[in-house]
């Protein structure tokens, strides 16, 4: 394949962009569209049935539209839920999901104490508990389910004040003393997460290992493209591409949010309201 892929990379708002990101690091000859679809946001307040057809609704006018080589969808609300209906409904499309990155948290953690920092959905997804059970039962696993910190990552970038305190009270359980032994390993279970990553690291009671999965996803979305789509691997120097975002949402988005966005190579910006009931 000599032409650049095109990637579609998909959240409920704007946590997805921590993946863009690496995916953009690691194929920097891509053209990357990012989808919002702040119209549904939080998808962990829809019922499992509707977030099931949302989400299909829209990913199928995002293919329509785009015609990407990859799609990722960058959040793991919807990855335990909807990856398998989005492969049976667009088989010629691979799609690259988000799972909690708790397989190498177990194994780089020394005291055996893992919290999982994740969404009230993803902490109540069987898909969850397998994977504490399967990877990590030789070590004690918190599992917090955070109602607000998502939000608050949204509104960071929207340029708003994020008071300390919301945020410490979001990530307190995380931290876990037994005996003599405290957690040393917290995972980023939403992508929405690592937006507040510094204040993380400034907020919190000791020093922990914060496990983010946006490097593996980068990483798994090349391979498809280089084994699955058959494109080389990017050459050393590439010319630059334009990156472009679709909020679906019907409001314009902010000046300071725009400017965040401009900084992540996203210059071409676009609203095309899709209301939360699709047909």
């Amino acid at each position: 394949m000599t032409r650049a892929p095109k990637i579609l990379v998909f959240d409920s708002g704007l946590g997805g962009l921590t993946v863009l990101a690496e995916v953009a690091r690691l194929r920097p000859d891509a053209a990357l569209v990012y989808a919002a679809d702040n119209a549904g946001f939080p998808y962990g307040a829809l019922p499992p049935d509707l977030l099931l057809a949302r989400v299909v609704a829209v990913i199928a006018r995002l293919v329509a539209r785009f015609e990407p080589d990859a799609v990722v969808i960058a959040c793991n609300t919807a990855s335990t839920l909807v990856l398998p209906a989005l492969r049976g409904k667009f088989p010629a499309t691979p799609f690259v999901g988000t799972v909690p990155a708790i397989k190498p948290a177990a194994e780089l953690s020394r005291s055996r104490l893992v919290s999982v920092l994740a969404t009230p959905a993803t902490v109540a997804r069987d898909y969850t508990h397998d994977l504490v059970r399967t990877y990590a039962a030789h070590c004690e696993v918190t599992l917090v389910g955070s109602a607000m910190l998502a939000s608050l990552a949204e509104a960071f970038m929207q340029g708003e004040e994020v008071p300390d305190s919301a945020i410490l009270a979001e990530i307190a359980p995380s931290f876990v003393e037994s005996g003599e032994s405290r957690t040393d390993c917290v995972v980023l279970a939403c992508t929405h997460y690592p937006l507040l990553a510094g204040h993380f690291e400034r907020l919190a009671p000791w020093k922990v290992a914060w496990v983010d999965p946006a490097p593996a996803i980068a990483r798994q979305t090349d391979k498809v493209l280089r084994e699955r789509q058959g494109f080389s691997a990017p050459e050393p120097q590439v010319p630059a591409v334009r990156h472009q975002a679709v909020f679906t949402g019907d409001a314009e988005p902010s000046a300071k949010l725009r400017e965040a966005l401009r900084a992540r190579g996203l210059e071409c910006v676009s609203v095309e309201p899709m209301p939360l009931v699709v047909a």
